[in-house]
């Protein structure tokens, strides 16, 4: 019984590897073909559920547009059959197709959806605002750490076109920082990411690099149908690190990397400093071929120089000399990396926005902000002291302008 057990999930396993499928596949309503093409998918049994709840989202967009009317069902009602202007609900919207799941789910149209998707954004972000980041135009390099920035800024609405590069797959390690399960192990981290994110926006625009950035390939994923607004650089290689750097610089790209220890947030303004030093000129004349190849012990004493070793966490630097030894990479937390995904968006959205964010070396260290001596409310029997900047933000440390 065992043995025949195991033959078939062997079987099994050889002839389902997944499917290698991450962009989903839209059907407008208001189109005939698109129409005849549903019909199709329907009869091939690919579909494993359907989801329609466009009536309630159109419920949703009146109610957002005038709050008054969201207790009055018949007010709703009556909005919505004038917004459709005589138009049959059945033939509303786009139905969205996730191969990889089976779900087959409606939405309303693109630009209906980024209105009420968005909605809860206001006024942090005006509708003016989120028009202007949609249409933005985002790399990411380096899909750990890159994975929780990418899939936040697609949440807050950070970017409408996104390119994406790793060439790693998905292992059991990385399931201590990047949020997917166990039947995502073996996938491709771009697959992983374009899925995620198609599936909260259906209507993004995303590119993949599964083979990384290369010295051939660096300048095609910076300008290719037109030049990215914005680089995230999350890469572990220190030579991909200066060489994407060195043409961001030279096409005035700005770019943003978090380290996900004690918060660092990097930040140079390429757009606005197109002489500025390579990483703050923290490894001084170093070119991008002369760390290619590195074995992990020279690699040290250069990653102490980027990120400074007096500013590292203890437990980092502890942990460096042990890298290929006693542990097999650099130490990463879900919560660092989290927290990482929400510096770098916040710092991405307002620097598309064209509001000050200046080049630098940022810190929002949990470690150091949450403490006996950062409290506002803990003591009841103490008065609340006036709310510091830097309890806030964290500190700037040097390399700045």
């Amino acid at each position: 019984m065992h043995d025949e057990l195991w033959h078939e999930l062997t079987r099994l396993s050889a002839t389902s590897p997944g499917s290698p499928d991450w962009r989903p596949v839209l059907f407008d309503l208001s189109a005939e073909e698109d129409e005849a093409a549903l019909h199709r998918l329907l009869r091939s049994g690919s579909v494993r559920r359907v989801h329609d709840s466009v009536e309630r989202q159109l419920a949703e967009l009146m109610a957002a547009r005038d709050p008054a009317v969201s207790g009055s069902d018949a007010e709703l009602d009556r909005r919505i059959r004038l917004h459709l202007a005589g138009r049959e609900l059945t033939r509303y919207g786009t139905f969205v197709w996730y191969p990889w799941s089976g779900a087959l789910v409606r939405a309303l149209p693109a630009a209906e959806f980024g209105e009420l998707r968005t909605d809860r954004n206001r006024n942090k972000i005006t509708r003016a605002e989120q028009r202007r980041l949609s249409g933005m135009r985002i790399g990411v390099i380096g899909l750990s750490v890159g994975n929780a920035a990418a899939v936040t800024m697609a949440l807050e609405g950070v970017g409408g076109f996104f390119r994406l590069a790793d060439f790693d797959t998905l292992e059991m390690t990385n399931l201590n920082r990047i949020r997917a399960g166990l039947p995502d192990l073996g996938v491709e981290k771009t697959v992983l990411s374009a899925r995620q994110m198609a599936e909260i926006n259906p209507y993004l625009d995303i590119e993949r690099y599964p083979h990384g950035v290369r010295r051939d390939t660096v300048d095609d994923f910076l300008l290719a149908g037109g030049k990215l607004d914005l680089l995230v650089e999350e890469c572990d290689d220190l030579h991909v690190k200066v060489a994407v750097r060195e043409r961001a610089r030279a096409h005035g790209i700005p770019v943003l990397m978090d380290t996900s220890d004690r918060g660092l947030l990097d930040v140079e303004r390429f757009d606005l400093e197109p002489d500025r030093p390579i990483l703050h000129g923290l490894l001084g004349d170093v070119r991008a071929e002369d760390l290619d190849g590195l074995a992990a012990e020279d690699k040290i004493p250069i990653v102490l120089a980027l990120l400074g070793e007096r500013l590292l966490s203890p437990r980092m630097v502890a942990s460096l000399p042990e890298i290929g030894k006693t542990i097999s990479s650099w130490p990463q937390l879900a919560s660092g990396v989290s927290l990482g995904g929400g510096i770098v968006t916040d710092a991405a959205r307002r620097l598309l926005l064209g509001e000050p964010v200046a080049s630098g070396r940022y810190y929002v260290d949990p470690g150091t902000l949450v403490t006996d001596d950062h409290r506002m409310y803990g003591d009841p029997a103490a008065s609340a002291p006036a709310l510091e900047p830097s309890t806030v933000a964290g500190a700037e440390v040097g390399y700045g302008r």
